[in-house]
């Protein structure tokens, strides 16, 4: 890992752009933003953060395993990859009314974003996506938010879910272009561009973010961030987590990031995409508390709450609830500021 260089203080609190919805951001004034003193970033980003946002709001969400292993592709940091030896245990995909008893099961303990994951490398047009569909229409019905990651999308099944009532789709771009290829083999940087487009051109809210902690650099880092703050409209979401090792897979030796890279990431993924949801996603159940705050301050407004994330683990609902109440934060609500048209 590279070594950060800090930046002269003063120069991020006077920048001409605070709070400015750009598209256009270099690589440099990104790498500016990045590498400075870490509490004159927290200060900007928290700054940012309460133009658009309510700061004592906080997004609870849950995601679901709805189909779990035996995907074929070969991302490095995956436990559910078929050709990796891990201890996930696979099941087909799940039936309906059990999805949606586990959906209603979260709306019942505050969560008003419900994300239900499948072990697909893409979406195929077979009886699994049927159900799906029934899933969505299930969960939007409980005036939830309803959000999908089932891999790579067509334009065409990406209108059946905005019609069935999908509100996000989760397709993340995990890190840099430049680094992708150490990570990832079976599907290229463009084809998640492309799914991502097909998803924004259906009127779905974006979802997409990545991983740290992957043996990438700090430039890597500030590659897919750059990426993501020059899509032609910024992601509504976007979820930063810390690589979760997991035995078995090729990433298993990674040690666990510090907390001040997470810091950083979400401060700098706040000021370069203002109005974004800034999901605090994996890696927060090795979190203390005052390290979830110190994310919290940084921009961060959403968690996902539950004892998994996908096959990972996760910080259980009462910790969150009692962090709640020392933070005094509150949940935020279903579909407040949106901006995809629904």
């Amino acid at each position: 890992m590279n070594t950060l260089q800090p930046i002269a203080p003063n120069s991020i609190s006077s920048h001409p752009s605070v709070g400015t919805i750009r598209n256009d951001w270099t690589v440099e004034e990104i790498r500016e933003i990045y590498f400075s003193p870490l509490l004159e970033l927290i200060y900007r980003a928290a700054t940012v953060h309460r133009l658009y946002h309510d700061p004592q709001e906080v997004q609870i969400c849950t995601l679901l395993s709805v189909k779990t292993g035996g995907c074929p592709e070969d991302c490095a940091y995956c436990p559910q990859a078929a050709r990796y030896h891990t201890n996930i245990h696979t099941h087909k995909l799940l039936d309906v009314e059990t999805v949606l008893a586990r959906a209603r099961e979260a709306h019942a303990q505050g969560s008003t974003r419900f994300c239900m994951g499948a072990a697909w490398r893409e979406v195929r047009n077979n009886r699994d996506f049927d159900k799906v569909i029934e899933m969505v229409k299930g969960v939007s019905a409980l005036g939830m938010e309803v959000c999908c990651t089932l891999g790579m999308l067509t334009h065409e099944q990406a209108m059946r879910l905005k019609e069935a009532g999908l509100y996000a789709y989760n397709h993340n771009l995990d890190t840099s272009e430049g680094y992708y290829d150490k990570i990832i083999t079976t599907r290229t940087y463009q084809d998640r561009l492309e799914t991502l487009e097909n998803v924004r051109q259906a009127n779905i809210s974006v979802c997409s973010g990545g991983i740290i902690g992957m043996g990438e650099t700090h430039e890597d880092r500030i590659g897919m961030l750059w990426t993501l703050a020059n899509l032609p409209q910024h992601p509504e979401s976007v979820p930063v987590n810390a690589l979760v090792a997991v035995a078995g897979t090729p990433l298993e030796k990674q040690e666990r990031v510090p907390v001040w890279d997470m810091v950083r990431m979400i401060a700098t993924a706040r000021i370069l995409m203002p109005r974004a949801m800034v999901r605090l996603s994996a890696g927060r159940v090795s979190m203390s508390p005052e390290e979830q705050t110190l994310c919290f301050m940084a921009g961060a407004n959403s968690i996902f709450a539950g004892e998994k994330l996908l096959t990972t683990p996760n910080p259980d609902v009462d910790a969150d609830k009692q962090l709640f109440q020392i933070l005094d934060l509150k949940p935020r609500k279903a579909f407040k500021g949106n901006n995809n048209g629904k």
